[in-house]
């Protein structure tokens, strides 16, 4: 997990993070990181549904991608890289339901 020192050591080295008022660091990351878990479990669901409904490769395409991304912006949120992962779990998880509409029959 995170070791005490670590909101010191990413001011010292120069990575500052937004963070909302009254909240450290380490909690945001842990905010991010919960709700990137979340979204892994929704999109795991979603693509359980699919699949029951109609069998494709393109609908496991789509839905493994989102997979990893949510895995990827777990480990970003881990590494300190929260605003980075906000942005990609949102452009991302919107990429993928945008896919679902658009190319999914």
């Amino acid at each position: 997990m995170d070791a005490p020192g670590d909101e010191q050591s990413l001011s010292e080295s120069g990575v500052e993070e937004a963070t909302p008022p009254g909240m450290t660091p380490r909690q945001a990351r842990r905010i991010r990181i919960v709700l990137a878990s979340v979204l892994m479990a929704a999109m795991a669901l979603v693509l359980v549904v699919r699949l029951a409904s109609r069998t494709s490769v393109l609908v496991v395409g789509v839905y493994g991608a989102a997979l990893v991304l949510c895995g990827i912006v777990i480990e970003l949120s881990r590494n300190g890289r929260t605003r980075l992962g906000t942005w990609l779990l949102g452009i991302g998880l919107a990429a993928a339901l945008a896919a679902d509409w658009l190319l999914l029959p």
